[in-house]
Formats: structure tokens, C-alpha cells, sequence
């Protein structure tokens, strides 16, 4: 029975849905799973064919995804990130790649006798680390951010690099086969490389430019963008073959260092796209390898594997970071993260076709070698490199922090107790009078706006993965809410009820959707907790017991009253109270709240925190 186009196409849809779920729920990085699926659906249960299926639309569709992909990824690429680490990038892209292009050469030639023109070849195909790899593996590693930034660049910068040097040994391959010179294939580079440069710049500043003067709506911004990008990488390409990707790479780089350009608006975008591409193209590509064929190389491939990781890595990185300020522990873990990409994958795949068709001796072997490489790398990497980050004592903390807007008394007290619960916080205000004091009491601070352009560069987030909104302004806390859903998680940023009551405040809030979490209690707006706190309530931590359950503490002690206001765990993560979720906290956890004296059962100036919790 032939299985329809559409039912194929959703199934893709479903299965990676799937993987990228059970990557959630494990916290290791997706493409490990969505490798096996490609596995399990094509040549193990024959379920998936995507020649059959796509026919030559398979690899324009492959070519044009990972454009976008890669676009995306330069598009996070500040040249600012690089401050301190330019020497060590600009290594890792050059003579690193070199280094590491040698050993993987030799390393195929000897153990797996490779002809040296295919070993070759194949050494251009997998020196590069890839962008769809290392972008996922980051956000589960979580390394400190010298390692990040020099791993991001790495992967984003010589992935074109690496993809034009091997359509150079590809084009001077097949030019010596065929009995022609080396100028020509010397020429064919350099003329991928001005190619590249030179669209990617001219459709940069096009697109500034369109930008700049307003010429493209809001409700269009996302598409233009995306049609600019394949235009883009196929004039290129028609031009001169494989110098698409480099200008995709150049135009997104362009991009994120003109100021005032809304990098931001087109990045929320091109993240969606690029992750549903980057699920698609793992299962297509790894459906077309089967696993005899993988099985088939022996233990030699394991070698080849075992000499790129332990030994091409190692010396690549050795050189880039040699007379840098890293220190050896971040030099240790840069030299562990290597994983291979998509482009390899495409790039393998292409040129296997090519080659077989050119009878070339092992030609028949370059796919599986490249997927072994990919799906060892990318196993080895997301099972080890996150405990080996910890071990060296280069990953950042869990953010599980807060990063509190405002330094004024009621922010102060409220990051102190957590604080002294040995929760991180970071306190950030314009007003350096309210900051100074909250320096004083040895809380860490930011002086500015966190939603300024100087806080997105240079604030340290650090262990932060939360944002309080307690400022003394309703307005100004709606407006970090709006921006704080983005770079934190719409279920991750709270704010204090609005100051004013009734129908006034209605018509000036923020649609819920955007105003985040309400904490706390109805109607304990900022200027109810300043009148608490300058009355003499205090907020204090309280351990629940056996003995002493939440419920008792909700009752409140004779003449005093209690508003619970965070509960933390055994194990030190704090949840706040809000009015959209109830907490149940049990034994052992610790409560900070707001005590005061006034009428008993919970009633603090007035306000009953339990009878007034929205359902």
C-alpha cells in the first residue's frame, strides 16, 4: 500500500514533534533523538523514503532550510560577544580549521584507506562544527559565556567556510580527475568567496536600508525578510556555486551590528522557522542512510571518529587559544564540544551522488563515514558534555534566579530575604541613590534600565531565569513585562498588582497576555507593601514542620497577620506566590512572607490575601 504525500509529510511533523519533547523531558538536545527517528522511520521500517517523496525538489529544499537556519544564527552574531575573544575565533575559523581539515584527513586515509583526494574531501566535509548542532547543545550545556560566545561563532562563521573549502576539494578533485589544472579549481574559489562577500553585503544593506526608511510594514517584516534571504542565497549560488551560504551568513552578520535595526522582532520569527527546519531536515537526511551501511565501516570508523575528537580537536583548540585569557578549564571544554551539522550531511550527500557517478574508489563509503561522524559526535557530546561543564566548573548556574526591576524598599526587602535563602537575585534601577542601598546590604546590582540596549550587552544574567517587576511605576513594570516575556518565558516574569483600583486602572493595563504573572495578593500593589513595611511589617523566612504545617501559617499568630509571599524548597528553588496558581507547600519547604501587625486570619491592611486569590 502506497502511503499518501500528505499522511507522510504530517508524520514527519509528528515525529519530530515528538523527539523534540522527549529531548525536553530528558534535557539532552533534540537532534539526538530526531537522528534516530530519521533511522527508525526510513531504512529500518521502510516508512520513509525522501527521494521518493521529494525527488529532486530534496536537495533545493535541504539547501534553501539551512540557509535560513544559518541566517538565523548570524543574525545572533555582535561583535561585541567577541571582546576579549577575537584572536581565539578568528584561529578557530583559519589555521584551527586546517589543523583539524589534516588530521581527519589522515586519519580516513590510514585507517579506512581512503584514496587521498576522497580523504581529502572528506576531512573538508567534517572539520566544521554546525550551527544546528551547537545552538541546541548551548542552551542544555549552558557554559560560561566566553565558551558560548566563542562556540556560537565558531559554528556559525565556519560552516560556510567549511562548506566552500569543500566544494574547493570537491571542484579540484574532480578538475584533476578530469586532467585540469589547479588554477582553475584556486580560481573557482576565489570567485565563491568574492561571490559570497559581495551579495551577502549588497542584500545587508538593502535590507537596512528598507528598514531604516520604514518602507516595509510590521505585518510584512518576517516575510521579506525570509524572501530577501532565499533571493539572496540563490542569486549567489546562481552565480557561483556553493558561495549561497557564505552570503547568507555575511547578510545576517551585517544585520545584528547596525544599530537600530529590529534584529530582535525578526529573530522571534526566524527561531520558530529555523527550529521546525532544523527537526525536518535531521529525520529527511538520516532517512537515507541505512544502518547496515554504517555498520559496515567496522571498528576503523570508530578509530577515524575517536582521532577527530580526542586528537583534531584537542590541537585545533590548543593552537586558537594559545596566549588568549581563558583560562585551561574553559580551553578543556572548548576542546570537548565538537559535534558535526547539517551541512555536512548535505554537503556529504550531494557529493556522494557526484562521485559515484565518477566511479570513484570509496565514494560509496563518504555518506555513512559523514553520518558516523554526526550521530557519533552528537551522541558522545549530548550525554557527556554537560557533566563534563560541571566538572570543570565552566557551566552557569541553573537560572533559577531572579532579576529584580527596581532597588526602592519594597524590592530591597524582598531581594534580601531571598537572598539570605541563597536564591540568586540581581537588582536593577536608574535611580543610583536606591541602588547604593542596596549595594549596602550586599545584594548584587545593575545601574539602568534592564530593557535597555546597554543592559542587553552587558547585564549578567548569570543563574537568572526569572524577572520580578516590583518598580514603584505601573506603567514602566507593564512595559519590562512586555519585554521580559521574550527573553525569559511569558510564565517566567511577574509583576505586583496595579496600584489603582477599579475601572481607571482596566482602561490603562496591559492585556493579561502581555502584562505577566500577577504576584502575591489583590489589591497589594506597590504602595500597599511601601505603607506595610514603613508601618513596621517585616518579611521574614519561616521552615514548616510536622508540627507547623501551611495552613497554620496562613492562620497567622495572635494580633498578626501573614501574606505568604515566596515558598523554596528543600532544594533551594523559590516559587512565587500568585494569583493564577495556588502553591501547596509541604514539610521542610521555607516560607517568606510579609508579616505585620492587624487583625488575625490573614487580613493585612484590610485585604485578605486568601479570599480576594482569583479562582
Amino acid at each position: 500500500m502506497t502511503t499518501s504525500p500528505e499522511l507522510l509529510l504530517a508524520g514527519i511533523g509528528v515525529v519530530a514533534m515528538a523527539a523534540q519533547w522527549l529531548a525536553w523531558r530528558l534535557r539532552v538536545p533534540a537532534i539526538l533523538f530526531l537522528l534516530l527517528a530519521g533511522i527508525a522511520v526510513g531504512p529500518v521500517a521502510g516508512l520513509l523514503n525522501p527521494d521518493a517523496l521529494f525527488g529532486d525538489l530534496l536537495f533545493p529544499i535541504v539547501s534553501l532550510s539551512v540557509a535560513v537556519i544559518l541566517f538565523e544564527g548570524s543574525l545572533t552574531l555582535e561583535f561585541h560577544q567577541t571582546r576579549g575573544l577575537e584572536r581565539v575565533v578568528r584561529r578557530l575559523v583559519t589555521g584551527g580549521l586546517l589543523i583539524a581539515w589534516c588530521v581527519s584527513t589522515v586519519a580516513v586515509h590510514v585507517f579506512l584507506g581512503f584514496p587521498w583526494d576522497l580523504a581529502v574531501l572528506f576531512g573538508a566535509i567534517t572539520a566544521v562544527t554546525g550551527p544546528t548542532v551547537i545552538a541546541p547543545l548551548l542552551k542544555t550545556v549552558k557554559p560560561v559565556a566566553p565558551v558560548a560566545h566563542a562556540l556560537r561563532w565558531e559554528g556559525i562563521l565556519i560552516d560556510p567556510i567549511g562548506a566552500i573549502l569543500a566544494v574547493l576539494a570537491y571542484d579540484l578533485m574532480a578538475a584533476l580527475r578530469a586532467h585540469h589544472t589547479w588554477v582553475h579549481a584556486l580560481w573557482d574559489f576565489g570567485a565563491t568567496v568574492a561571490t559570497g562577500l559581495g551579495i551577502g553585503l549588497v542584500a545587508g544593506w538593502l535590507l537596512e536600508v528598507l528598514l531604516r526608511r520604514r518602507w516595509i510594514p510590521d505585518s510584512l517584516l518576517n516575510l521579506s525578510v525570509l524572501a530577501s534571504v532565499f533571493a539572496a542565497f540563490s542569486l549567489a549560488n546562481h552565480g557561483q556555486h556553493e558561495s549561497g551560504l557564505l552570503a547568507v551568513t555575511v547578510m545576517g552578520i551585517w544585520l545584528a551590528n547596525r544599530p537600530g535595526i529590529p534584529v530582535h522582532d525578526i529573530l522571534e520569527f526566524k527561531e520558530v522557522l529555523s527550529q521546525i527546519l532544523l527537526s525536518a531536515l535531521f529525520i529527511l537526511l538520516a532517512a537515507r542512510v541505512a544502518p547496515d551501511r554504517l555498520f559496515g565501516l567496522g571498528w576503523p570508523a570508530l578509530a577515524v571518529l575517536a582521532v577527530m575528537l580526542w586528537v583534531g580537536r584537542p590541537l585545533k583548540v590548543l593552537f586558537a587559544t594559545w596566549g588568549s585569557a581563558l583560562n585551561w578549564r574553559e580551553r578543556a571544554l572548548l576542546a570537548w564540544i565538537a559535534p558535526r551539522g547539517i551541512v555536512a550531511a548535505a554537503v556529504s550527500a550531494l557529493f556522494a551522488l557526484r562521485l559515484e557517478a565518477l566511479r570513484v574508489p570509496g565514494a560509496d563509503r563518504l555518506l555513512p563515514m559523514t553520518f558516523l561522524v554526526i550521530i557519533g559526535t552528537v551522541i558522545w557530546q549530548s550525554l557527556t558534555a554537560r557533566p563534563v561543564a560541571r566538572l570543570l566548573k565552566c557551566a552557569e548556574p541553573d537560572r533559577v534566579g531572579f532579576l529584580i526591576s527596581g532597588a526602592n524598599p519594597v524590592a530591597r526587602a524582598i531581594g534580601l530575604a531571598l537572598h539570605e535563602q541563597g536564591v540568586p537575585v540581581r537588582l536593577c534601577d536608574s535611580d543610583w541613590y536606591s541602588l547604593s542601598k542596596a549595594r549596602m546590604l550586599g545584594l548584587p546590582t545593575y545601574h539602568g534600565s534592564p530593557v535597555s540596549e546597554h543592559a542587553q550587552r552587558n547585564l549578567d544574567t548569570s543563574g537568572l531565569g526569572r524577572l520580578l517587576a516590583l518598580g514603584t511605576r505601573d506603567h514602566v513594570n507593564q512595559l519590562i513585562m512586555v519585554r521580559g516575556r521574550d527573553d525569559f518565558g511569558k510564565d517566567k516574569v511577574f509583576s505586583l498588582p496595579l496600584s489603582q483600583d477599579g475601572d481607571i486602572a482596566e482602561k490603562h493595563a496591559l492585556d493579561p497576555e502581555y502584562r505577566g504573572r500577577t504576584l502575591f495578593a489583590a489589591g497589594m500593589g506597590y504602595w500597599t507593601l511601601s505603607a506595610l513595611l514603613m508601618a513596621g511589617a517585616q518579611i521574614k523566612a519561616t521552615r514548616l514542620s510536622e508540627s507547623f504545617d501551611f495552613a497554620q501559617y496562613r492562620s497567622g499568630e495572635s494580633g498578626r497577620s501573614v501574606i505568604p509571599l515566596f515558598a523554596v524548597t528543600p532544594k533551594g528553588y523559590a516559587m512565587p506566590f500568585t494569583l493564577d496558581q495556588e502553591l501547596s507547600p509541604e514539610t521542610g519547604w521555607t516560607i517568606i512572607g510579609l508579616h505585620s501587625e492587624g487583625a488575625s486570619g490573614g487580613d493585612v491592611g484590610g485585604v485578605n490575601p486568601a479570599a480576594t486569590r482569583e479562582p
